[in-house]
C-alpha cells in the first residue's frame, strides 16, 4: 500500500467517550454544514501534517518510522481541554500548556520528515502563504506547513470558520455536548497513522502505535 498522502495523529481510542462523543457531534444532520472538512479529515490533532511519501520510501517505512518515534516517548497525561475558537473555528483546545504535548509534536515533524515530497507550488498556492506571518511563513517553506514548532497549537477541530452568528449558536451547543467526556482524565498513550488513499479522499486511521514501547 502507499497512500496519497498520510498524516501522523493524536485520536483518542475508539472507546474512549472523547471519541464517541466526536463520533455523535459529526454524525448530526443540522451540523452536517459546518462540519464537512472536519469530517473528511477525522477527528485528531495533528502531529505532522499530512504529506506526501517522497520516491523510493513505502507503507512499512511509516510504519517503522512512526513505531521508532513512538518507542522513544512515554505516555503522558493529556491536559484538560475545553472548546475554543482558534483561527475563527471551533476546536478542542488545552486549558494548560503541555511541554510532553509540544515535545511529541516537535519530534513527529523532525524526525518523519525524510519520508515526505516536498509540496509543489500548487500545495504551497493553497496555504495562502500572502495571508501567512513571517514565522508560519518560514515554517510552510521548511516544513511544508506553516504550524510547527514555534507555531504549532493542539487542536482538535469541530467545524469550520464560523461568523458571529454561528459562533453564538454553536460554541455553546459543543461545550455541553463534549462537557461529560471532557471531565475525565486521559493519557496520550499512542499516536495514530490515517491516510488519504487518493486525493481528495477522506482520511481514515490505518495504524496505532503505542507510546513508549
Amino acid at each position: 500500500m502507499k497512500p496519497y498522502r498520510v498524516a501522523i495523529y493524536y485520536v483518542p481510542a475508539t472507546e474512549d467517550p472523547l471519541a464517541l462523543a466526536a463520533t455523535s457531534w459529526f454524525a448530526a444532520s443540522e451540523r452536517y454544514a459546518i462540519t464537512v472538512d472536519a469530517r473528511r479529515y477525522g477527528f485528531h490533532a495533528t502531529l505532522k501534517p499530512p504529506f506526501r511519501l517522497r520516491d523510493g520510501f513505502t507503507w512499512d517505512d511509516v510504519l517503522a518510522a512512526a513505531g521508532d518515534l513512538a518507542r522513544g516517548i512515554p505516555p503522558f497525561a493529556l491536559p484538560r481541554l475545553a472548546v475554543g475558537d482558534p483561527h475563527g473555528f471551533l476546536a478542542l483546545r488545552e486549558t494548560v500548556p503541555s511541554t510532553s504535548l509540544q515535545a511529541l509534536a516537535d519530534a513527529a515533524v523532525a524526525e518523519l520528515d525524510f519520508l515526505r515530497q516536498p509540496p509543489d507550488g500548487a500545495e504551497i498556492a493553497r496555504r495562502r502563504p500572502e495571508r501567512l506571518g513571517t514565522a508560519e511563513r518560514r515554517m510552510l517553506d521548511r516544513w511544508g506547513y506553516p504550524y510547527c514548532f514555534a507555531t504549532w497549537f493542539f487542536h482538535m477541530t469541530l467545524s469550520q470558520r464560523l461568523d458571529a452568528a454561528g459562533h453564538a449558536r454553536w460554541r455553546p451547543e459543543a461545550a455541553a455536548h463534549f462537557a461529560t467526556a471532557l471531565d475525565l482524565p486521559r493519557m496520550v498513550d499512542a499516536v495514530a497513522i490515517f491516510v488519504e488513499a487518493e486525493p481528495g479522499a477522506a482520511f481514515t486511521e490505518a495504524a496505532r502505535i503505542p507510546l513508549g514501547r
